[in-house]
């Protein structure tokens, strides 16, 4: 696998194991659920379970990118590439949805979609 897509997926898995973190580990610090656009603790209580399943899910995704990887540079390119490829699919959708849904929150769905879309873009365009 070429080096940019391993890096760039690499990159993704960091960036949604880093979500997990803020989701589901520390969503309650004010500092942390006021980046998510909630102004009061009592709100951030009432979003916390969706945060914390919302932060599993990123996890999983971490989890199937790097995977991915791994699986891939210890020889099983067949399994490790498609299994890469899909979280880093579901990451950039889930990216769009984030955007079209409310387009205050452009530059969190640009963090999250780039490292994914160059992970797929170059695996496509080099190998």
């Amino acid at each position: 696998m070429h080096p940019i897509v391993i890096a760039a997926a690499l990159l993704a898995a960091a960036l949604h194991a880093w979500f997990f973190v803020l989701e589901s580990l520390w969503f309650m610090r004010p500092s942390v659920y006021r980046r998510f656009g909630l102004a009061t603790e009592a709100d951030a209580r009432v979003a916390r379970s969706f945060a914390y399943n919302q932060g599993f899910y990123n996890l999983f995704l971490a989890a199937g990118a790097a995977g991915g990887v791994a699986k891939a540079l210890l020889g099983e390119a067949d399994a490790g590439v498609p299994v890469m490829l899909f979280a880093c699919g579901s990451m950039v959708a889930a990216g769009i949805v984030l955007v079209t849904h409310n387009p205050r929150f452009a530059s969190a769905a640009a963090v999250q979609v780039v490292p994914p879309l160059v992970a797929i873009v170059a695996k496509v365009l080099l190998g």
